[in-house]
């Protein structure tokens, strides 16, 4: 085991790796129920998205561990998700089967960008200033994702603001609003916010310690607590629901349905559709990647997972040579893999950040995260007890972390300030990294031509800008 994961090179022990297991996956294990709960509103089935959910983050997780060794855990994407729901489903009326198959050829052409380096050139094409703003940036985005799932947030609005509803059984799905939502902080009157609380305060105390396992004692900590506390209930625990057996059965419904008659084969018989069917892979593609791009430039350069000298190999290497030649090969399949079994785009996860913080370094945290997904499949109502605001204080923290990136940063040189801004604070406003990377590219571009230094632009961020903006069209007219 230390042979092949050079855990002594890495500074890291078998101890620390598990623990920062354990830690990833607490802090992403909600996505074995947020996804199943999206993408079934598309008439998929419960179970069986489920169960796909959990074969993609083996599989991928386990390629990301065994073959590139690095920390990073992958999964169906959040946001993702609800652009195959709530958009191509049931906004743009396309069959689940057809979206699959949209999904399964967004993965193709990922694994295509990927091998013919195309993924690593852009990588190598973004500033340094950039990096360390993306990075920053993710903090910020991970904290508010913690503030979020920590219901810490209250949201108000008013009813004239609404633009669009989806409605299903007589209940809205999903509401879109324009500026006038106003964030507020919750009341302190409720047991599930006062324990959240008390989960910040445990974990914070035992990070600024520097206690071994401190965010994983804080999750099971917290838990513990809120079982007295009401808000973690045993007795709700039912290990005859949801069984693995009929999981498996109705994995046979989304089992290679994105190549039956509903899906591929349907996807481009209306000869009138193909262009927005193009245009809505091209969004798939986009979002994946830069997700996936920022994840590992803002938590992989920061830690040493990814060297400034692998970095800089990603331009002469050639097939698999660096770390990172090998983790986004890892990404780039798992999408192909996720949509033949009957689930959206599958992506590295921001989380993988907490495992990282707990001292994660090498591919035995992906392993471990893996297993840990295995396991879910028998014991998921167990895995459901943790609560959300267990897992949400670890990446709070995690992104207070991740945010002295900023200090690298000329905040007073506004030429270097601006592209930063956006591309940092965006994420977090957007609920997006993909977002916020593009609103950073297209800013550095405008400021670089303002100062008549348009040649600093490299000729890959003048594509990628390119293909944002065609990206933030086709979103407007679909």
């Amino acid at each position: 085991m230390e042979k092949f994961f050079k855990l002594k090179e890495n500074n890291t022990t078998v101890s620390t790796e598990v623990m920062a297991g354990l830690t990833t996956f607490f802090a992403m294990s909600y996505i074995l129920f947020v996804n199943p709960n999206i993408l079934s509103a598309t008439g998929m089935p419960f179970q069986a998205v489920f169960l796909a959910t959990i074969i993609s983050a083996i599989i991928g997780t386990l390629v990301m561990g065994l073959f590139a060794n690095v920390p990073y855990a992958q999964a169906p994407g959040m946001g993702l998700n609800a652009f195959f729901t709530f958009t191509v489903v049931l906004g743009l009326g396309y069959k689940w089967q057809e979206a699959l198959a949209m999904v399964f050829i967004c993965g193709l052409i990922n694994i295509f960008i990927t091998v013919t380096k195309i993924r690593k050139l852009i990588i190598y094409s973004i500033p340094e200033s950039l990096q360390h703003a993306i990075s920053g940036g993710i903090g910020i985005f991970i904290a508010y994702v913690g503030l979020k799932n920590a219901n810490l947030l209250n949201f108000s609005a008013d009813s004239a603001t609404i633009t669009s509803s989806v409605v299903k059984d007589g209940a809205a799905t999903n509401v879109s609003m324009n500026g006038g939502v106003v964030p507020a902080l919750a009341n302190f009157n409720n047991a599930p916010v006062l324990l959240a609380i008390i989960g910040l305060a445990l974990m914070a105390v035992l990070v600024v310690l520097n206690i071994r396992g401190a965010v994983i004692i804080g999750i099971l900590g917290t838990t513990v607590i809120g079982i007295f506390m009401g808000v973690v209930d045993l007795s709700a625990i039912d290990w005859h629901a949801n069984s693995l057996s009929s999981s498996f059965k109705d994995l046979g419904t989304t089992f290679g349905a994105a190549f039956g008659e509903q899906g591929m084969q349907s996807l481009f018989s209306n000869a009138s559709k193909i262009p927005q069917v193009l245009m809505t892979i091209i969004a798939f593609s986009l979002s994946d990647t830069f997700d996936t791009i920022g994840t590992f430039i803002g938590t992989g350069r920061r830690t040493g997972i990814f060297s400034k000298e692998d970095e800089d190999a990603l331009e002469d290497s050639k097939g698999f040579n660096t770390k990172m030649d090998k983790a986004l090969f890892a990404d780039a399949i798992a999408t192909s893999i996720g949509a033949v079994f009957g689930t959206s785009n599958t992506t590295t996860y921001v989380e993988s950040a907490a495992g990282i913080g707990a001292g994660g370094r090498t591919g035995l945290t992906s392993v471990v995260v893996a297993g840990l997904f295995a396991i879910s499949s028998f014991f998921s109502p167990l895995i459901s007890v943790v609560p959300s605001q267990a897992t949400a204080p670890a990446l709070i923290l995690v992104g207070v972390m991740m945010m002295a990136s900023f200090k690298d940063i000329n905040w007073v040189d506004l030429e270097e300030a601006l592209p930063a801004f956006f591309a940092s604070v965006f994420m977090g406003l957007c609920y997006s990294i993909s977002y916020g990377i593009a609103a950073g590219f297209i800013f550095y571009a405008i400021v670089k031509v303002a100062k008549g230094k348009a040649k600093e632009v490299s000729i890959i961020l003048w594509i990628v800008d390119a293909l944002f903006i065609l990206n933030f069209l086709i979103l407007a007219i679909l």
